[in-house]
C-alpha cells in the first residue's frame, strides 16, 4: 500500500462504458481536468502506476475484461499544481500528480488494494550503438511525444519513428512492446526526432526485430541483462458501484 498520504481530485465519475466497443482514450486538459474512455481496469492501473502490462499479476478476471470498461472524467483542486496546468495538447500523458489522484481514486471506488515486489529479471539496456547517431534534437516546449511505425500507428514492422521523444522516454514505450523493462543508459539528455524505414517480405513481420534493426540504424542498442523488475501485485477489486 501506498506510504504517504496521496492526493485526491476534487470531484470524480466513475461510470460503466454504454459500449464495450468504443474507443480507449485518455485526454488532459488545462486546468488538470481528466477524461479517460473505454478503459479496464488493468489499463487504469497501468495508467495511475506509470508501468506496463507485463509488470501487473493478480486480481480478479474481470480486470483484464474488455466487456467491464469505464469512463472516469475527473478534476483535480483548484489548490493543487495540476489545476495550474496547460498541456500543449489533451493527448499528452498525465503528470505524476493526476497518476496519483488516479491511484486515490482506484482506491476509493475500486476497493483496490495492492502491493509492490521488486526481484530480479531479465531487462535491456538502451545504449549508444557502433554507428552514427541519426537523432535530430528538438525544441520541447509544445509538441507532442510520440514513438510508433514510421507510416504513424503503433510498432508493427514497417520501422520506428519518434517525435520530441527523450530516451527515458523512449525507453519506456520500447518496453510495453518488448514486454521487459528497458533501461536507459545512453547517457544523452534532450529531445529528439528520428525515423528509420525497415523493409520486410514477411507479412507476420517480427516486431522485437524491427525494434532491434531500427533502433541500430539510428545508432542506438539494446543489449539484454538483469536488473530489477517492479511487479504491482492486486489482492483485491471490486468493480465499483454506479455514481
Amino acid at each position: 500500500m501506498p506510504v504517504h498520504q496521496l492526493p485526491e481530485f476534487e470531484i470524480a465519475s466513475v461510470k460503466p462504458s454504454l459500449s464495450p466497443r468504443g474507443h480507449i482514450g485518455w485526454l488532459v486538459y488545462p486546468g488538470g481536468r481528466v477524461s479517460i474512455s473505454h478503459a479496464t481496469l488493468r489499463m487504469l492501473i497501468e495508467c495511475a502506476f506509470d508501468v506496463q502490462p507485463f509488470q501487473i499479476s493478480g486480481g480478479p478476471p474481470w480486470l483484464r475484461d474488455y466487456q467491464c470498461r469505464y469512463e472516469i472524467e475527473a478534476l483535480p483542486p483548484s489548490t493543487s499544481q495540476s489545476s495550474k496546468s496547460n498541456p500543449s495538447t489533451p493527448k499528452a500523458p498525465l503528470n505524476q500528480e493526476q497518476r496519483e489522484m488516479l491511484q486515490s481514486l482506484l482506491i476509493d471506488r475500486f476497493q483496490l488494494q495492492f502491493h509492490r515486489e521488486t526481484g530480479q529479471g531479465p531487462v535491456y539496456l538502451l545504449t549508444l550503438g557502433k554507428g552514427a547517431l541519426k537523432l535530430k534534437e528538438v525544441n520541447h516546449e509544445s509538441q507532442f511525444e510520440w514513438v510508433g511505425s514510421v507510416a504513424g500507428a503503433g510498432i508493427n514492422g514497417d520501422g520506428l519513428a519518434g517525435k520530441n521523444i527523450s530516451m527515458p522516454v523512449l525507453a519506456q514505450r520500447l518496453s510495453g512492446y518488448l514486454q521487459k523493462p528497458v533501461i536507459d543508459q545512453t547517457g544523452l539528455k534532450g529531445f529528439f526526432d528520428f525515423s528509420y524505414e525497415y523493409a520486410t517480405d514477411n507479412a507476420e513481420p517480427d516486431v522485437t526485430s524491427c525494434i532491434l534493426t531500427s533502433l541500430q540504424g539510428i545508432g542506438l542498442k539494446l543489449k539484454p541483462s538483469q536488473g530489477p523488475v517492479e511487479t504491482i501485485v492486486i489482492d483485491h477489486a471490486e468493480k465499483p458501484s454506479a455514481n
